[in-house]
């Protein structure tokens, strides 16, 4: 299925698919996990030069959906991609690597300095001026008014994000952590691969995106110490998307303890019992019009999975697994 298009979404009309294959095509790029890989260094010469281009574009109240990856965080922005108003990207990681090669955290396209964690420190004035530049040219050549992009990774930076585009909505949504870790453990399963250069698979190029999140989010806190003291690399896909589901829900509930209300929370679990009361509340939160072809499609692919069974969880990380869970109301 390219660009997450099936028959009930080409359904809404040509202008739309339109729309979302050249998202696809021409500004996400394709990660290391995915088919087509050869077409980035014509991406990125597009994006570059997007981003030289001279001129200040701006954007307004752009929309961040973050969290947990296998959490409802597709399916969510490929609903937001049927607004009228709306331009969709989905982990366009490739724009981010040319506004700001740090967050390249999963390893795809070779970032220098990489961070998890970044603040309002970190932007420049040349990054915010790029970030505005790629995202606002992006705006104009699919002729959508207001931005939706989906990067679960973010939510480490809203304070970067706020830098960058201050009206900015951070959505942050979250499911719970038992069918969230399976769903990864699966994905890996199904998508990762081995190749001459190592193994791409949900933890990044050669284990990018574990060694990262290891190092900043789990070892150099000293709540998880007792976590710390395992060797990541002998940690099980199960443990390691356990502990990923752990770092980040704690991560989105700090950020609304620390500022209630500065984030747009959607359990993922209310979206499919509810779906036009929550889609309703998102879109007045993120000052969207109604637009019927959101809730027609949510009626077709909205649809409960079947319960999965708890992963074997280490002692140490089935401790905080639980507290978090139960933090969250599960």
């Amino acid at each position: 299925m390219v660009a997450q298009i099936d028959r009930d979404y080409a359904s809404h009309g040509y202008a739309r698919v339109a729309r979302r294959i050249s998202s696809y095509g021409l500004f996400e790029g394709r990660p290391a996990t995915t088919k087509g890989q050869w077409f980035n260094p014509l991406v990125f010469g597009w994006l570059r030069t997007l981003a030289n281009l001279p001129g200040q574009p701006s954007v307004e109240k752009p929309v961040f959906i973050t969290g947990l990856g296998r959490s409802g965080t597709t399916i969510l922005g490929v609903l937001l991609s049927l607004h009228r108003e709306v331009g969709f990207l989905n982990e366009p990681k490739a724009i981010w690597h040319v506004i700001d090669p740090r967050q390249d955290v999963n390893g795809n396209y070779g970032g220098v300095g990489v961070r998890y964690r970044m603040e309002a420190s970190d932007v420049t004035p040349e990054v915010a001026l790029t970030a505005h530049r790629v995202f606002g040219r992006y705006l104009a050549c699919v002729g959508a008014h207001r931005l939706v992009d989906k990067y679960p990774e973010l939510i480490f930076r809203v304070p970067y994000l706020r830098a960058i585009f201050p009206d900015a909505r951070v959505v942050f949504i979250y499911r719970s952590g038992v069918d969230a870790c399976q769903s990864i453990v699966k994905w890996s399963q199904r998508l990762g691969r081995e190749s001459n250069e190592g193994t791409e698979d949900w933890w990044g190029r050669n284990d990018s995106k574990w060694r990262n999140l290891w190092a900043e989010l789990v070892a150099a806190d000293s709540r998880y110490e007792e976590v710390a003291n395992i060797d990541p690399m002998t940690i099980d896909h199960a443990n390691r998307a356990a502990l990923e589901w752990i770092v980040t829900m704690r991560e989105g509930m700090a950020r609304e303890a620390a500022a209630p209300g500065s984030l747009i929370r959607i359990r993922y679990e209310d979206l499919l019992a509810r779906p036009e009361e929550e889609l309703s509340r998102l879109l007045s939160a993120c000052d969207l019009p109604r637009d019927d072809a959101v809730f027609e499609y949510a009626k077709k692919r909205l649809y409960d999975n079947p319960a999965k069974s708890m992963p074997q969880l280490l002692p140490p990380v089935r401790r905080w697994f639980d507290e978090t869970m139960a933090e969250l109301g599960y």
